[in-house]
C-alpha cells in the first residue's frame, strides 16, 4: 500500500482516484489531453462526452468566423475601437451580472494584473489589429486566414515558453503556411482591389496575431485556476480600457445609430464576447481532443463563404490556391496531444 501511494504521488496522481485524474498539469501545454477532475481550469467537472466536445467545437468555429464579418459590418457605422469600447464594457458588465448570481469565488488581488494583461492581449490588442485593417480594406476572409495561422506562431513560442522543440513535420508545416500566406498576399502587393493587406497593414495584422498568440498562451498559466466568469469580467474590462485609450489616442468618434450598428454590438458584445470567447478560454483550459489549433483551420474557409454571401468579396485562384496551402501547413503545424495515462 505504501508503494503504491508513493507511486500514485510519483505520477501525480492522487491516491484512489480514477485513472485520468491528475492532482496538476506536469506544464502547461496549449492543445495537450487533460482530462483530470482535479486539473486547473476543470475542477469538479464531469467528463465531456464525445459529442459534447464536437459540438461545442462546430459552435465555436461558427461563432468565431462571425467576428470577421461583424468587423466589416461596423464599417460604415462605428469607427473600431469605440465599437470595441463598448463591446467589452458590455460583455463585462454580463460576466459581472452571472459570476454575482452565481457567487463563484474572485481571483485574488495579486493575480488581477496577469488577468487584465491577458484580456489586453487576447481581446483587446487582436481584435483592435483585426478591426483596423478590415476598416483599411482588408477582407475578413484574409485576415481569417491571417488568424489561423496563431497555432504555427503557437509552436515557434513553444520553442521559448513550453522548451518544446518543433518536429521536422512542424517545420515543413511552416514552410508550407508562410508559401500559402504569400499567395494570398502577393496579388494585393500587386492590385490593392483584390483585398489582401499592403505592407503596412501586414504589420498591424502580424502584431494582432501575435497578440492573440501570447494571450493564449497566458490563459494555460497562474490564472488557469480562476473561475472562468469571474476572470472574463477582468479580462473583458481590461480589453475595454485599452480600446478606450486608443479611441481617444486616434480620435474616433463616430457612431451612427442604426439597425446595423446596434445589431452587430449585440451579436459581438453576447455572441462573440459571452460565447465565442468564453468557449476558446474553456477549450485552451482544458485541451480537448479537437484543439484550439485544429479549430481555427475551419474559420478561413468559413469567413471566405461568409464574406462572398454578405458583402460579395472574391479570391482570386492564385489566392483560393494560398489558402489550400496555408491551411495544409497549419494542419501539419498543430502542437500533438499529449499522451493519456
Amino acid at each position: 500500500m505504501r508503494s503504491s501511494a508513493a507511486q500514485s504521488r510519483g505520477s501525480g496522481r492522487a491516491a484512489g482516484s480514477p485513472r485520468g485524474s491528475v492532482r496538476r498539469c506536469g506544464r502547461s501545454q496549449l492543445y495537450g489531453w487533460c482530462d483530470g477532475a482535479d486539473c486547473a481550469g476543470a475542477r469538479s467537472a464531469p467528463r465531456d462526452t464525445p459529442f459534447r466536445v464536437r459540438a461545442i467545437a462546430a459552435l465555436f468555429v461558427v461563432i468565431w468566423s462571425t467576428g470577421f464579418m461583424i468587423a466589416k459590418a461596423i464599417v460604415p457605422v462605428a469607427d473600431p475601437n469605440l465599437f470595441l469600447t463598448a463591446r467589452f464594457s458590455l460583455a463585462a458588465a454580463g460576466f459581472l451580472a452571472i459570476g454575482l448570481a452565481a457567487g463563484v469565488p474572485w481571483p485574488r488581488w495579486r493575480d488581477v494584473p496577469r488577468h487584465l494583461l491577458a484580456g489586453v492581449l487576447l481581446q483587446a490588442g487582436y481584435l483592435a489589429g483585426t478591426y483596423w485593417v478590415v476598416l483599411h480594406g482588408v477582407a475578413p476572409s484574409v485576415m481569417a486566414l491571417l488568424g489561423a495561422l496563431q497555432p504555427m506562431l503557437t509552436a515557434v513560442l513553444a520553442i521559448f515558453v513550453l522548451r518544446e522543440i518543433p518536429t521536422g513535420r512542424t517545420w515543413a508545416g511552416l514552410v508550407l503556411g508562410l508559401s500559402g500566406v504569400a499567395l494570398v498576399m502577393v496579388p494585393g502587393l500587386m492590385n490593392r482591389t483584390t483585398g489582401a493587406p499592403s505592407g503596412q497593414l501586414l504589420i498591424v495584422a502580424v502584431l494582432a496575431i501575435l497578440s492573440l498568440t501570447v494571450g493564449t498562451v497566458l490563459q494555460k498559466t497562474s490564472i488557469s485556476g480562476a473561475d472562468i466568469r469571474a476572470s472574463s469580467v477582468l479580462q473583458n474590462l481590461g480589453a475595454a480600457v485599452t480600446v478606450a485609450g486608443f479611441a481617444l489616442l486616434l480620435g474616433e468618434h463616430r457612431w451612427v445609430s442604426s439597425l446595423a450598428l446596434w445589431g452587430s454590438l449585440a451579436w459581438a458584445a453576447l455572441i462573440l464576447s459571452g460565447v465565442g470567447t468564453f468557449l476558446l478560454v474553456w477549450m485552451v483550459r482544458r485541451g480537448r481532443a479537437a484543439n484550439v489549433a485544429s479549430l481555427m483551420l475551419l474559420a478561413p474557409p468559413l469567413a471566405a463563404i461568409e464574406s462572398y454571401l454578405l458583402f460579395g468579396d472574391r479570391l482570386s485562384p492564385v489566392q483560393i490556391a494560398g489558402f489550400a496551402l496555408a491551411l495544409v501547413g497549419v494542419f501539419l503545424c498543430r502542437p500533438a496531444a499529449t499522451p493519456r495515462d
